[in-house]
């Protein structure tokens, strides 16, 4: 049977086994924590670079003129990321995990396609079974301010965490599927692991960040996860929760100065 990673033309994408487990992950607006249980998926390797991208891109679009590098694709908004996972699953004969109608997106947890990873899934791959700040001495590991240089860099320059994976920390920022804080930010989609001109205190296993899915930065790329973690119409999986989202979104009275709660959010038992 053919292995379905290897099945997409001219860079494939290398994805890393990532084993079961169970990891904490905590919100600093509110001072909470939760305890998330993993269910066993795959990750990409390193960040989607130009010569993967471009490789979906030619698929489906003849012609398209190959930047042959090995610098992450960037940048890129949330919803190309979307896109593209689900032209790379088509590429590769698998299932898309995503339903796209206009500005909603809706997950297949059940389909094995590529997708991006929950915020769970990317800091549980990043910490690589490490309890830290970093999996290692920055200056080591991560493309980062301390490094004083003025683009991304090509992928796997730095050493591997535990589970062989290269730039979770640095070098670009990484979107995950999950919403920032839809009470707080809107739809804005959470982003993380640093970029390579972020101070040591931005790039840490846990720093988050948020912003708009359309938004056109200059320091965000991406990874790729596959696996189904749920069943067919679920709408939860991997610490990741429609019904979360939207209890999240109906917070009421008065609002704090800047704070725009997502109402476009429709109840997910509806």
């Amino acid at each position: 049977m053919t292995n379905p990673d290897s099945a997409i033309p001219q860079g494939a994408l290398e994805l890393v086994p990532i084993p079961q487990g169970t990891i904490e992950l905590s919100d600093a607006r509110s001072g909470s924590s939760r305890e998330v249980v993993l269910e066993p998926f795959s990750i990409g390797r390193t960040p989607v670079t130009w010569t993967q991208w471009d490789a979906v891109a030619e698929a489906f679009s003849p012609g398209v003129v190959h930047r042959n590098t090995t610098t992450p694709a960037h940048p890129v908004t949330w919803f190309d990321t979307i896109l593209w996972c689900n032209r790379a699953s088509a590429a590769a004969g698998l299932q898309p995990a995503y339903e796209l109608h206009d500005r909603d997106v809706s997950w297949d947890v059940n389909a094995d396609g590529f997708r991006l990873p929950t915020e769970a899934e990317w800091e549980w791959s990043c910490r690589g079974g490490t309890s830290g700040p970093a999996y290692g001495k920055l200056q080591d590991i991560a493309w980062t301010a301390l490094d004083q240089v003025e683009e991304p860099q090509s992928v796997g320059g730095k050493a591997a965490n535990d589970f062989g994976l290269f730039d979770t920390i640095g070098n670009v920022w990484e979107w995950c599927w999950d919403y920032a804080d839809t009470a707080r930010y809107g739809e804005y989609r959470s982003l993380r692991g640093g970029g390579w001109a972020d101070p040591e205190w931005s790039c840490r296993s846990s720093v988050r960040r948020g912003s708009a899915p359309d938004a056109v930065l200059e320091d965000v790329g991406f990874r790729v996860a596959r696996g189904a973690v749920g069943s067919k119409g679920e709408r939860a999986a991997q610490g990741w929760s429609a019904v979360a989202d939207w209890q999240r979104s109906q917070i009421s009275g008065p609002l704090p100065v800047g704070w725009t709660p997502h109402r476009g959010l429709s109840k997910p038992w509806a």
